[in-house]
């Protein structure tokens, strides 16, 4: 068995009076493919944001490749192989996409030393990868929806992740173009890097992921298989009701 490449231990985070998280545990495996599922307001973009910085927790720790990031910055955390896609893409609208991802490197890989030609051969070889390539010069303004949720998984790749955060990346897409996104998320696993996939669209999570996380009420519901988490009744309660 792998030593976990990220490790959260009884992560806990309150608003006033409110716990949206509650003594969360998880070890997450290299190369592993990690759903996590739950209803609105179940704490799933609480646990990704305090996984990835946004957010700094109140309670437990959080290590990563055997470094415990509990109080770095996002951006620190980035650095050390932490990258995530955001459910409203937020390109820099002015720029290409090939200008976008040059942004990401240059700001998620610490003192990468790449001139200007290698940089962009670096970022080429992504958006060929994520099957942008021929988008290279557009204006990311331009894009489709679903070429702009590419475009969010490619920088983030930019930033040479070891762990790799997909937020919603699927939302609101149609039947293809979910396929295309999940084609894109499956390649970046066979190449050897870790997911945690968060999204609503069972189907396409029960797909992806080897392991399943339900949360309800900042709480662990279940956690196992696609198959046995599909099955248990706290799962299908959470999401349709008692």
């Amino acid at each position: 068995m792998s030593a976990a490449l990220l490790r959260v231990d009884k992560v806990s985070k309150r608003f006033g009076g409110f716990t949206a998280l509650q003594d969360i545990s998880v070890d997450i495996r290299p190369g592993e493919r990690f759903g996590l599922i739950g209803p609105n307001g179940s704490g799933k973009t609480t646990l990704i944001n305090c996984i990835s910085g946004a957010l700094t927790s109140d309670g437990g720790s959080i290590v990563f490749d055997g470094h415990d990031v509990t109080r770095l910055p996002a951006y620190k955390r980035t650095r050390r192989g932490i990258a995530r896609s955001f459910q409203v893409p937020r390109p820099f609208r002015t720029m290409t996409v090939l200008e976008n991802l040059l942004v990401a490197i240059d700001f998620g890989v610490e003192s990468h030393g790449l001139s200007g030609d290698q940089a962009t051969a670096e970022v080429m070889a992504i958006l060929e990868k994520i099957g942008l390539a021929d988008k290279a010069r557009v204006s990311s303004g331009q894009l489709s929806q679903v070429e702009l949720r590419k475009m969010e998984l490619a920088r983030a790749m930019a930033a040479r992740p070891k762990l790799l955060i997909s937020d919603e990346a699927m939302a609101g897409l149609a039947g293809a173009e979910i396929d295309e996104v999940l084609d894109v998320l499956l390649k970046l696993n066979g190449e050897g890097i870790t997911v945690i996939m968060i999204e609503h669209i069972m189907q396409a999570v029960m797909r992806f992921s080897e392991r399943v996380m339900c949360l309800d009420a900042g709480r662990i519901v279940c956690e196992g298989t696609p198959a046995q988490v599909m099955d248990d009744k706290r799962v299908q309660e959470a999401y349709l009701g008692a």
